[in-house]
């Protein structure tokens, strides 16, 4: 990573954050006053133990959910701001997801379940396209059922890539598959933020995947306890997921 990336206005600012869920009288404070950036062209790692609050960060980062205090803000935007039906598009043309579970659609195929992730967006990728990016093109006419764990997660890849999203999310990607799939998850990763140079934030329990990143913040208890850049990234080939 440059000097120029690390010094660059960030696409995505947290500050201040907090996040409190109530179970009738009781609150549960999840997020206590996170401060984070995502840089343009980076790949970050968001680390924490289960419970630290990866996954409601994730739904703040993403505009799934709203902050109870602070600001999120994408490139300069306060999300604030935005109504309910703003934050729908801001997600449908910015953003990119790839979740734990595969969510993808049984009655279609993988090509034509990346191509209604993109109905009537612009300027997006071809469904052949996205899933030669991501090694399944010769699966582009079977089912979910047809296909590994792994396939399955590939094809949700490429339904979030086929979308060029500004920011990519993905959320314990890994999580349902053994190490040596895992790895070929990972590796897609790494590869489409080096060629696509796409922004991408990975949140995972899974401390060794900590060194594929740019920058790496990790949370704990609802707080950032570090944040770090490495100077040099791990291959994936070194890393135990």
């Amino acid at each position: 990573m440059s000097a120029e990336q690390a010094n660059a206005v960030p696409v995505l600012r947290l500050a201040g954050v907090t996040k409190t869920y109530y179970l009738g009288e009781v609150e549960v404070p999840v997020l206590r006053g996170v401060d984070l950036e995502v840089h343009e062209g980076e790949l970050t790692v968001v680390l924490g133990p289960s419970g630290s609050g990866k996954t409601t960060l994730l739904n703040v980062m993403g505009a799934l959910d709203r902050p109870s205090t602070g600001r999120v803000e994408f490139d300069g935007r306060d999300l604030s701001e935005f109504s309910d039906r703003q934050l729908t598009e801001f997600r449908r043309h910015e953003l990119g997801f790839v979740f734990q579970l595969y969510n993808l659609v049984p009655t279609l195929t993988a090509q034509e379940n990346v191509e209604v992730a993109t109905e009537g967006l612009d300027n997006v990728m071809e469904a052949a396209e996205a899933l030669r990016l991501v090694g399944l093109e010769e699966r582009a006419h079977h089912f979910p059922s047809q296909m590994s764990g792994g396939e399955q997660q590939r094809v949700s890849v490429a339904r979030a890539v086929a979308r060029r999203p500004r920011l990519l999310l993905c959320d314990e990607l890994t999580g349902a598959l053994d190490s040596t799939t895992g790895r070929t998850i990972l590796d897609l990763v790494v590869r489409l933020n080096a060629e696509l140079n796409m922004t991408i934030v990975v949140i995972t329990h899974a401390v060794p995947v900590g060194g594929l990143a740019d920058r790496v913040i990790r949370i704990d208890s609802g707080r950032v306890v570090e944040q770090r850049l490495n100077e040099t990234r791990v291959a994936v080939a070194d890393i135990d997921c």
